[in-house]
């Protein structure tokens, strides 16, 4: 595909050099620069090149853009006031950034690890050459990404941040009780951190006293939970059980061992709070100063500067998925697209598969890897709390009037993706309907989509007939379809920020056209597969309270767990005779479909075999022929009946793809790789 920005290229920025202090990078150094991708050229625009580096911050707690970060205030501060902190920061950008298309591809690493390289990447995999396909280095961006999480334990590949320790004005430790949850289907042994998992720094305890924290274990999210005596475990690591206990503050030991798929739920006293709330300033200054500062406090040029006098960046934009999908609706709404010295830092945005969370990392001991879903931390901070809406609106549940964009200076164009799944575990209906079910305004400047049938990972893909299970009862799908969608919609973003078109209208289930419904009516209109159980559970939302200290904007918790208040409707996608959802954009995979998608699953019978399966989809293949459907009583139409043939099935491919590439949600090449599949696949090949 040709760059069809080319012409700026030529682009001239220059600016006078800005005041020391209006971004607050304070220093930027770049510490290692190598060929990226082995030097491969992409296009008209050429070689990257990949920078790694140390971004140094400070911020005024004073400043009414930082003011509302929780604890700032009891940061420890540097002679002139100022609060400091560092982080980690990676750079893809063309060897020569006159060929580049001078705009900022700001892709926010989830839990250090970035993933929005391979959201634009198709066809998806795990072993492809760095750089994959290229797409967005042949249109000329630069890829830029910061760690921002103070949990993070930092690897060469992933990206967290050094952020303060809040302390009390005395200088000691802040203490407050907290929450953590351990429930993995292979849970195992006798230790795990309090953190659950060694790719994150836990909480410290302040007090090793198990009489004083309470350890409860249940069968099912709402299982009766059993306290564990306190006798009967500790703060530690024990690998061969009590004998073996080694104290620590940061481990959790459980004498007579864990077991594989129960709930362990922890309340313990934890000190040393990170300032996590800085993860947002860290995103919004790294962008600030790569946009509009030639050089940092210390004189040293900013790296993507043309040259000595003029900037290179004339745009920027950001994307985030799943979890810092949520982190960029918290960005939005507390107003971090304005910078220190009130200039709009993205120009656009494209937040995938969040459906209404927001992560709530300001929060006091804010705990950014965790969030709600059906069967795990349903009542956890991580989740749907008004304002849901994008538009201001008035949240008939709480009686909040508020909304993620409400600074039309500063706020950024959105185009806002969600698989099915979003509808079945993050409340993704209320993006377009409130508590009540009623229907809610959509910003003009802003697109919804929903992905029809695809899990949190996807579909199966086009002529895919994936078997694999996992931990779920039925064979997943997650084949990341969607990437075709994703890689379309950063196209489209870019001619919208441009003001040369407007992005594609929201393809959304909603309430008007009659895509939505309640689960007892989804269950009603969806087949009777032979074998299949259709869900009778769903992440319902309430509306928790968390104690007076804790609001839309984040605070400390004081009731742990929280108190269960009123409920919202929530609603999921409805679908047609072929179990496929019948709103939303339906992807190749979708359109012409060898067997159902669906956006959930449910966990393998057992304890928990009511609980939804994660984020995962299932699928359901077609008979092959009339005969063999109907020996196993399945309803859906047979691939023979469908397309005849090898050749009917790849007709449907094709047609299926032309409608997406004239709606602009498919790229014309990605189009192509899809037929290709279509053809070389085995659907219906004469045997």
């Amino acid at each position: 595909m040709k760059r069809s920005v080319v012409f700026l290229a030529a682009a001239v920025i220059t600016t006078a050099i800005p005041e020391p202090g209006e971004a607050r990078v304070v220093k930027l150094t770049v510490e290692q620069t190598r060929p990226f991708a082995d030097g491969k050229r992409f296009g008209d625009v050429g070689p990257y090149v990949r920078l790694e580096g140390t971004a140094f911050f400070e911020v005024d707690p004073k400043d009414p853009l930082n003011s509302l970060i929780v604890n700032l205030d009891k940061a420890p501060r540097n002679a002139k006031g100022l609060v400091e902190f560092r982080t980690r920061f990676v750079i893809i950008r063309p060897a020569d950034m006159g060929r580049g298309n001078q705009k900022i591809l700001y892709g926010i690493n989830n839990r250090g690890n970035p993933i929005e390289l391979g959201f634009h990447q198709f066809p998806p995999g795990a072993d492809l050459p760095e750089g994959g396909d290229g797409l967005m280095f042949r249109l000329g961006f630069t890829v830029v990404d910061a760690g921002w999480a103070g949990d993070i334990v930092t690897t060469a590949n992933r990206l967290g941040a050094e952020l303060p320790v809040a302390v009390r004005p005395d200088g000691r430790p802040i203490v407050a009780p907290i929450r953590m949850e351990t429930e993995e289907a292979d849970l195992k042994g006798h230790t795990v951190p309090l953190k659950g998992n060694t790719r994150f720094r836990s909480y410290e305890t302040a007090d090793t006293d198990t009489a004083h924290s309470t350890l409860t274990v249940r069968d099912s999210i709402g299982g009766e939970k059993h306290p564990v005596a306190s006798d009967r475990w500790a703060f530690g690591r024990c690998p061969s059980g009590r004998q073996s206990l080694v104290p620590t503050t940061t481990d959790l030991c459980v004498f007579d061992g864990f077991q594989p798929s129960r709930i362990y739920e922890l309340i313990y006293p934890a000190k040393n709070p990170w300032v996590m709330g800085l993860g947002y300033a860290v995103t919004r200054d790294v962008a600030s100063f790569l946009r509009y500062a030639l050089r940092d406090d210390a004189g040293a040029l900013n790296p993507l500067a043309r040259d000595a006098t003029t900037l290179g960046i004339r745009r920027a934009y950001a994307t985030g998925t799943s979890s810092t999908g949520m982190y960029l609706r918290d960005f939005l709404y507390l107003g971090f697209n304005e910078d220190e010295a009130h200039r709009k830092v993205f120009d656009a945005v494209r937040i995938m598969i969040p459906g209404t969370h927001r992560l709530f990392a300001n929060v006091e001991f804010a705990d950014p890897d965790v969030y709600s879903r059906q069967d795990e931390h349903p009542d956890f901070v991580s989740y749907s709390h008004p304002p849901l809406t994008y538009a201001v609106t008035t949240d008939p549940i709480s009686g909040l009037r508020d909304g993620i964009l409400k600074r039309p200076a500063t706020d950024p164009l959105v185009l806002h993706v969600d698989s099915s799944n979003e509808f079945w575990q993050m409340n993704a209906s209320l993006n377009v309907h409130d508590g009540l079910g009623r229907p809610v305004p959509v910003p003009d400047t802003v697109r919804l989509y929903s992905l029809a049938s695809h899990s949190h990972g996807g579909a199966s893909g086009v002529a895919a007939l994936p078997t694999a299970k996992g931990v779920c009862e039925y064979a997943t799908n997650g084949a990341s379809s969607y990437n075709t969608v994703a890689r379309a919609l950063l196209v489209a973003m870019d001619e919208w920020a441009e003001g040369r078109k407007a992005p594609p209208p929201s393809h959304y289930a909603q309430l008007q056209d009659d895509t939505l419904a309640t689960l007892q009516e989804a269950a009603a209109a969806f087949p009777r597969i032979p074998g299949v159980k259709f869900p009778t559970v769903v992440n319902e939302l309430r509306l928790f309270d968390y104690g007076p200290t804790f609001g839309p904007t984040g605070g400390w918790l004081t009731k742990l767990p929280p108190v269960r208040g009123r409920q919202y409707q929530v609603l999921v996608p409805k679908t047609d005779r072929d179990g496929l959802e019948i709103g939303g954009v339906r992807t190749v995979d979708i359109a012409a479909p060898v067997g159902t998608n669906t956006g959930w699953n449910l966990i393998a019978a057992g304890p928990r075999g009511t609980d939804l399966c994660g984020l995962n989809g299932a699928f359901f293949p077609f008979a092959t022929t009339r005969a063999e459907r109907q020996a196993a009583g399945d309803p859906r139409p047979s691939l023979e009946e469908r397309y005849t043939d090898h050749a009917g099935f790849v007709k449907a491919v094709e047609e299926a793809s032309n409608r997406l590439v004239k709606q602009r949600l498919l790229l014309e090449e990605d189009a192509r790789t899809l037929v290709g599949i279509a053809r070389e696949s085995a659907i219906l090949r004469a045997r």
